[in-house]
């Protein structure tokens, strides 16, 4: 195995760890569902490097693909909700007022 592709390697060993932990310390669901996105379609390029063209081909598919399309719109409904529960609690502080 010659040093260029131990450096390829340990480049997206290390990228792959630093995208896991970003997404999983990001305190912003839209942000954290973006980088498990990144994570995804890095994940299947260390798949095709291990010779498995398959299983990279459904984790680009289903991991990043389908799966990132679904947590998208949950982060979606979150923040639509989150937004109007502030919305209610503005108008019910509002109403005590009077």
């Amino acid at each position: 195995m010659s040093i260029l592709l131990l450096a390829f390697d340990a480049i997206l060993l290390t990228t792959l760890l630093g995208l896991a932990t970003a997404a999983v310390l990001s305190p912003e669901p839209r942000r954290a569902t973006m980088l498990f996105i990144a994570f995804g379609l890095w994940l299947s390029l260390v798949w095709a490097r291990l010779s498995a063209p398959d299983v990279a081909l459904a984790e680009a598919a289903i991991g990043a693909g389908i799966g990132g399309a679904l947590m998208l719109a949950a982060a979606r409904r979150a923040a639509r909700r989150h937004a109007d529960i502030d919305a209610d609690a503005t108008i019910d502080t509002s109403e005590d007022a009077r």
